[in-house]
C-alpha cells in the first residue's frame, strides 16, 4: 500500500498536466459536438427528404462503427489532405462521434414539445424559426439536460481513446509509465482514480445546472 501511495504522490504533477489535456479535449469536443448535434437534429426534422437522408446516414454510420476506428480513420485519413495535430484529430473524432448521439437527444427533445405551441406562435405572426428559437428550443434544451449530461460523461471517458494516436492525456501517460516501470496495476489504478474524480466533478456541475434550470422553470 505504501508503495502505491508513493507512486501516486510522485506522479501528481504529470497526471495533473495530463488531466488538464483530458479536460481540454473533452470540453472542446463536446462544444463542437453540441453544434453538430443541433444541426443534424434540425436536418432530421426537416421536410426536405435529402436533408433527412443525410442526417440518417451520418447517425447510422457513426453509431454503427467503433469510436477507435473513427479516430484512426480521421487521423490517418484526413492528414493525407490536411495537416492536423494529434490533439485536433482527437477532438474532431470525438466531436463527430458524440454529435450523432446529441443529434438524437435534441431531436427527441424538440419532438416532445407540444405541436400546439408552434401553431400558437405562428398564429401570432411568428416565423417558424423565430418560434423555434424563442419558444421551442428553450424548453427542448431544458428537457435534454439529463441525457446530455450522460452523453458528456461518456464523452469524457471516451477521450481516453485518443491515447492511441499519441495525445498525452491521462490514459496515454498511464500506459507510458506502466511500460517504463512495469507497474501496470498501479498506474492503471491511478488513471482510473483521475477519471473517477473528473466524472464526479462533471456530475456535480450538471446536477447544479439541472437544479438551477428547475428553479427557473417554476
Amino acid at each position: 500500500m505504501n508503495g502505491f501511495v508513493d507512486i501516486f504522490l510522485g506522479s501528481i504533477e504529470g497526471f495533473a498536466r495530463a488531466a488538464w489535456v483530458t479536460l481540454q479535449i473533452t470540453i472542446v469536443s463536446l462544444l463542437l459536438a453540441t453544434v453538430i448535434g443541433l444541426v443534424f437534429a434540425f436536418m432530421k426534422l426537416s421536410r426536405k427528404r435529402l436533408l433527412r437522408l443525410l442526417a440518417d446516414g451520418y447517425i447510422g454510420l457513426i453509431r454503427g462503427t467503433p469510436l477507435i476506428v473513427q479516430i484512426m480513420w480521421l487521423y490517418f485519413g484526413i492528414t493525407h489532405f490536411l495537416v492536423l495535430s494529434k490533439f485536433w484529430a482527437g477532438v474532431l473524432a470525438l466531436a463527430i462521434h458524440s454529435g450523432a448521439y446529441i443529434a438524437e437527444i435534441f431531436r427527441g427533445a424538440i419532438q416532445s414539445i407540444d405541436k400546439g405551441q408552434m401553431e400558437a406562435a405562428q398564429s401570432l405572426g411568428m416565423s417558424h424559426w423565430l418560434a423555434m428559437r424563442r419558444i421551442i428550443l428553450p424548453q427542448a434544451f431544458r428537457r435534454s439536460i439529463p441525457p446530455l449530461g450522460n452523453q458528456f460523461i461518456i464523452g469524457l471517458k471516451d477521450s481516453s481513446l485518443v491515447a492511441f494516436i499519441g495525445v498525452t492525456e491521462i490514459f496515454h501517460l498511464s500506459m507510458s509509465q506502466a511500460a517504463a516501470t512495469f507497474k501496470q496495476l498501479e498506474y492503471y489504478t491511478i488513471a482510473g482514480l483521475y477519471y473517477l474524480i473528473l466524472v464526479v466533478l462533471f456530475t456535480l456541475i450538471l446536477h447544479r445546472i439541472e437544479k438551477h434550470l428547475d428553479k427557473e422553470s417554476r
